[in-house]
């Protein structure tokens, strides 16, 4: 799996860097085949904006987090993009359930 961790208007320190790398066994235990990560770290205002894209065999998958703290940013944007993974891989195992089903009856 390819990460890329970038920043505009900031610089990315080696804790932000251990936060978000620490963070990605939670994506990389749900799914194997996942192909990339890119995360962008921002500063709007008073808010620490972290934005992922996630790409996944089929699909890619994009999540964006605004709050004060940038770790928390971090936390978060790696929550809604495990909830996003999580629902893709429930839909695709539906969806091949229930092809088989209906050979088995139909077939």
């Amino acid at each position: 799996m390819q990460f890329q961790l970038s920043g505009q208007q900031i610089e990315i320190t080696q804790a932000l860097r251990d936060r978000a790398t620490s963070k990605l066994d939670r994506l990389t235990h749900l799914d194997d085949k996942i192909l990339s990560l890119s995360i962008v770290l921002s500063i709007d205002k008073l808010q620490q904006c972290a934005e992922g894209t996630l790409a996944v065999k089929g699909t890619t998958l994009h999540a964006e987090a605004k709050e004060p703290d940038m770790y928390a940013s971090i936390d978060s944007l790696i929550e809604k993009l495990t909830h996003q993974l999580r629902k893709h891989r429930e839909k695709i195992n539906d969806k091949h359930q229930r092809e088989v089903r209906e050979e088995r009856q139909y077939g």
